[in-house]
């Protein structure tokens, strides 16, 4: 761990931290805000529920980010790719570069990946906070790394971009590292892999140039904060396109955003405009697809509503250490001929009798309904049929108090009236 000296100056990276925060909230609620609550729940964990009755289209968060990492392996990225361009983000604010455009760079790497920014203010505050001279260093240490960057996965290297800007963070604002060490990393999981991974990258980070005073973190340390980004990171992702399979560009973890549990039929979804938001363009907006009680849950999806039953079962255990046992799932649990490459595809298929038989008052969707399919309604109403999209429907914001009748995925950004 660090020494001594170095607490002195980074008092928010001892392990001593770790569960200070959480263990605070579970003898209270937490209010976020006018429409969110932060609670302890029974067999889930934390989580937010509503503090007043919500409307569909209300936004119930909006969240920025308190830390940010690129998606992209520390290999330089080649021009052209297989006859394809490729575009190129603003190293901290990751909007799309506009080609032949002017842009700023670092002083010290200017290196097209990681020292590129779209104006002055990302310039200045990137020096200052995403992209400090320590991790300008890092950052050139880590490409020049043959054991990391000829010899290992895409995915193990991004993971070491995280743990760099996770320290980075720890040097520039305690409070917010603080901040990190005290989300959910999720308890035991992963098994022996998981900590060959952690080992070697602490070997990796641990050889790194740190500040004067500050000697390398723990391997707890490192463990600990590859489970933080685990559980919490959110992609920021590339914009949408028919003809090829949406990626991501960078990672983000929010505080507050953090605290949305999981349900595979959730009643709210996100929006980011990363390319498009004037100001703010990383924050995470959390809106709601349809109408709730207060006191009810809040919870998100943490990927696409139309993954089938076991693929959606893998990922929950696999990244996040849990099963799930939401209404959707024990139906579809039950299901003896479920067809995992396609089993999803068939709820847009069933009758409109399913579909009116599972819509509560109020445009509220109640889990329970038809016990063979009480959610073929959601599919119908709130996923986007737009080819290769899948995205969630939530309405627009509510104007004057009054509801909107406008519907937008959260994917691809189409715009549609909504007839039910």
């Amino acid at each position: 761990m660090l020494s001594a000296q170095a607490e002195t100056h980074l008092p928010g990276i001892c392990p001593e931290s770790l569960e200070v925060w959480p263990m605070a909230v579970a003898e209270s609620q937490v209010v976020l805000s006018d429409a969110l609550r932060l609670v302890e729940i029974e067999g889930r964990g934390r989580g937010l529920v509503a503090s007043q009755p919500l409307k569909g289209g209300q936004i119930v968060l909006r969240d920025s980010p308190i830390l940010t990492y690129s998606a992209f392996p520390l290999k330089q990225r080649q021009p052209q790719v297989s006859g394809l361009s490729y575009s190129r983000y603003c190293a901290h604010c990751y909007r799309c570069l506009v080609a032949g455009a002017a842009m700023l760079t670092c002083p010290s790497c200017s290196h097209p990946d990681d020292g590129a920014f779209c104006s002055p203010k990302c310039q200045s505050l990137a020096l200052s906070s995403t992209h400090t001279s320590w991790m300008c260093r890092a950052l050139s240490y880590l490409r020049n790394c043959p054991p990391l960057v000829d010899h290992q996965s895409d995915e193990l290297q991004v993971q070491a971009r995280y743990l760099v800007a996770a320290y980075s963070l720890a040097m520039v604002s305690s409070l917010a590292f603080q901040t990190l060490l005290s989300l959910d990393g999720g308890g035991a999981q992963g098994g022996e892999k998981e900590a060959e991974v952690a080992l070697f990258l602490h070997s990796i980070i641990s050889s790194l140039p740190f500040p004067e005073g500050i000697s390398p973190p723990s391997v707890e340390m490192t463990m600990a904060l590859l489970a933080k980004d685990r559980c919490n990171a959110f992609g920021l992702m590339e914009p949408f396109l028919e003809n090829r399979e949406r990626s991501v560009r960078a990672y983000a973890i929010y505080r507050n955003a953090s605290f949305f549990n999981h349900d595979c039929l959730p009643n709210a979804c996100r929006f980011d405009y990363i390319d498009t938001a004037i100001d703010g363009n990383t924050d995470i907006i959390i809106r709601m697809i349809h109408d709730v009680p207060e006191g009810r849950e809040i919870c998100l999806s943490y990927f696409p509503v139309n993954v089938s039953y076991s693929e959606r079962q893998r990922r929950l255990l696999e990244d996040y250490g849990f099963s799930c046992h939401c209404d959707r799932c024990k139906v579809e649990a039950n299901w003896s001929n479920e067809d995992d490459s396609g089993g999803d595809e068939t709820m847009e298929e069933e009758d409109d009798e399913n579909m009116e038989g599972s819509e509560g008052e109020n445009n509220e969707i109640e889990p329970e309904g038809d016990d063979d399919f009480p959610h073929a309604y959601f599919f119908v109403r709130f996923v986007c049929d737009r080819e290769n999209c899948g995205g969630t429907l939530a309405p627009l914001p509510p104007s004057n108090g009054r509801p909107s009748d406008v519907m937008e995925c959260n994917v691809c950004g189409n715009l549609k009236k909504d007839e039910m």
